[in-house]
């Protein structure tokens, strides 16, 4: 009998409860795929989008949630003179029911700013002027709101007509409502008001220049902050928030799995006391039982972390396609994701073991032999 026989047949020992381990360690590793790989999407999606627009910085309110607190759009007329800014578009974001749809992402943007440029037109045509109380919507909105050209759309208590479908090259531009900027601001009662500034820069400019842009922002209007793209998801306080959550709550499932496991390793050493004090006593050192049992405990992590991050997978697919979901994020299953997930398993496996390995090795075997 090999020493991987051993741990195998230690395994199915108990078929029943192994089987509710690995359900236990399945559930925590899913958790941890679904709500992290959700919550990246989400910020993923929202950069992509910015970047599809052309925007290199964001300016936007230091306070904030999913969408930054409104601000005085006269705040671009502090910043445009200064250097490297080829131009700049006011814009105010809303995430809000519309009509159906629980969650929809209301895009309304300058007119006349760069921020349209990005919309390819897929059928219908653009609202005619900044007071045409008409919208476009981006294809995948359409589809969730299931409205063609030239249907009706109530947003708040305004009803709009859908005018063109279009296609923004990133899933949030195509899951949202676009409309123009003094139209929002009408209908949600907050004239001249704002919660973003898409900055685009000069093409000559580099790294460098662009950061040094960002700090003479913030030194020109101190209430604001002006950070890049890539920076712009992190420092917002209600993104950190989602990813304290997601996180949070992933911990608290693997912690469940931690302590499955541990008391499926401690029951599996008391019911097999005899068995390892006869394998101490045929000459099986104290180190090689609790190689034994941490092997154990590992591929207990290991199985359930492959079986959990299967579910996750699945199970974000299958939410990134419902309804209330859609348009706003593309789940992030990246494979450095899903290989962190195992590697927790596996270690929720190890950590799990020890104390029971350490157990089992300090048994002893004519006490036991007598016991037996």
């Amino acid at each position: 009998m090999t020493f991987f026989t051993v741990v195998i047949r230690g395994l199915l020992r108990r078929p029943v409860r192994t089987g509710l381990t690995l359900a236990g360690i399945s559930i925590g590793i899913a958790a941890v795929v679904a709500l992290v790989g959700m919550s990246r999407g989400f910020e993923k999606g929202w950069q992509v989008g910015l970047k599809a627009r052309g925007t290199d910085i964001v300016v936007s309110n230091r306070g904030g949630s999913l969408t930054p607190k409104p601000f005085d759009a006269s705040v671009r007329d502090r910043i445009t003179s200064l250097p490297h800014i080829a131009a700049t578009c006011n814009v105010l974001v809303e995430v809000t029911s519309v009509e159906e749809s629980d969650l929809m992402i209301l895009s309304s943007r300058e007119w006349g700013g760069f921020c349209w440029n990005n919309l390819e037109l897929l059928s219908g045509r653009m609202p005619r002027d900044a007071m045409e109380e008409a919208v476009v919507l981006g294809q995948t909105a359409a589809e969730i709101l299931k409205k063609k050209v030239g249907d009706p759309i109530q947003i708040e208590t305004k009803e709009l007509k859908v005018v063109g479908i279009v296609k923004g090259g990133a899933i949030v531009e195509d899951g949202s409502v676009i409309l123009s900027l003094p139209l929002l601001q009408g209908i949600i009662g907050s004239p001249n008001q704002i919660n973003a500034i898409d900055v685009r820069v000069t093409p000559s400019t580099n790294e460098q220049q662009i950061r040094e842009l960002t700090e003479q922002i913030q030194q020109q209007v101190p209430e604001v902050r002006a950070v890049t793209v890539s920076e712009h998801l992190s420092h917002s306080e209600g993104f950190r928030m989602v990813r304290a959550m997601s996180w949070g709550t992933s911990l608290l499932a693997v912690l469940v799995g931690v302590l499955g496991v541990m008391n499926t390793m401690l029951m599996t050493v008391f019911e097999r006391t005899h068995e390892i004090c006869l394998l101490l006593a045929v000459g099986w050192t104290r180190g090689r039982i609790m190689r034994m049992v941490l092997y154990e405990s590992a591929l207990l992590g290991l199985f359930g972390g492959v079986i959990g991050v299967t579910i996750g997978a699945i199970g974000v697919q299958a939410l990134g396609a419902t309804p209330a979901i859609r348009g706003l994020l593309q789940p992030d299953l990246s494979i450095p994701l899903l290989g962190f997930s195992v590697v927790i398993a596996v270690a929720v496996g190890i950590s799990s073991g020890l104390y029971p390995a350490w157990r089992s090795s300090r048994l002893n075997p004519s006490l036991a032999l007598q016991a037996g």
